[in-house]
C-alpha cells in the first residue's frame, strides 16, 4: 500500500513523505512567525504609550483656592483628574454618564458633571469640591444642614448633593418652595432615599446662607 501511494505522489508530483516533513516545518514555523508578531505588537504598544505621553497638555488652574498645574492626557476627565491626580476622593464616581450628580463641582461656583468635563477645559478657572467649602473645622452651612438634618444615609451621593444645594442657593438664586428644591435638585440621586431630610437640610441651610 505504501508502494503504491508513494507511487500516486510521484504522478501528482507530491509524496506523502514530502507533505508530512513539510508540515512539521510549518509547525516548527508558525510559533517563531507568533512570536515575532507579539514582539513587534508589543513595540507598537510601547510607541503608541511613549507617543500618547508626548501630546499631554499643561492645565493650570485653581483648585479649592490653591494654584495647580497638571500634566494631563487631553481626553482625561475633571473628574478623573481630582480624585487620581490630585488626591481629592471626596468628589464621587457614580454612574460615570452623567445620570446620577455624584461627581458634581463648582466651577467658577457654577455646579458642573465633572464626570463630562474634560480636565483641560478648566484651565484657567475656579474649580471649588467638597474638600474646599468648610472653613477649617468650621463646617459650610449646608453641610452643618445635612448633619443636622441626618440628610445622608450611606454618604456615597452627598459631596454631590452638598456642591450642587450650594450651586443652588449661591449661583442660583435658591428655591422658592419644597418642590422647587426637588426640581432643581432632581439631577442628584439618593439611592438611599433620604430625599425629605434633603429637603429639610437645604430649606434650612438657604436661610442661612441668604
Amino acid at each position: 500500500m505504501n508502494d503504491a501511494s508513494d507511487a500516486r505522489g510521484a504522478r501528482s508530483g507530491v509524496s506523502r513523505r514530502n507533505f508530512l516533513g513539510g508540515g512539521l516545518v510549518a509547525a516548527a514555523v508558525t510559533p517563531l512567525l507568533t512570536g515575532q508578531a507579539d514582539a513587534a505588537e508589543a513595540t507598537e504598544g510601547a510607541a503608541a504609550a511613549s507617543a500618547g505621553g508626548a501630546h499631554q497638555v499643561t492645565v493650570r488652574a485653581a483648585v479649592n483656592g490653591n494654584p495647580v498645574t497638571v500634566r494631563v492626557d487631553p481626553r482625561a476627565t475633571l473628574l478623573d483628574t481630582l480624585r487620581e491626580r490630585l488626591d481629592l476622593k471626596g468628589t464621587k464616581k457614580g454612574c460615570d454618564r452623567g445620570q446620577c450628580g455624584a461627581c458634581t463641582v463648582h466651577v467658577d461656583g457654577r455646579r458642573v458633571l465633572s464626570c463630562l468635563t474634560l480636565a483641560a477645559t478648566a484651565a484657567g478657572h475656579e474649580i471649588t469640591t467638597i474638600e474646599g467649602l468648610a472653613d477649617g473645622d468650621r463646617l459650610h452651612p449646608m453641610q452643618q444642614a445635612f448633619v443636622d438634618h441626618d440628610g445622608l444615609q450611606c454618604g456615597f451621593c452627598t459631596p454631590g448633593q452638598i456642591m450642587s444645594a450650594v450651586a443652588l442657593v449661591d449661583d442660583e438664586g435658591g428655591a422658592r418652595s419644597d418642590d422647587e428644591i426637588r426640581e432643581r435638585m432632581s439631577g442628584n440621586i439618593c439611592r438611599c432615599s433620604a430625599y425629605p431630610r434633603i429637603v429639610d437640610a437645604i430649606r434650612d441651610a438657604q436661610q442661612v446662607m441668604r
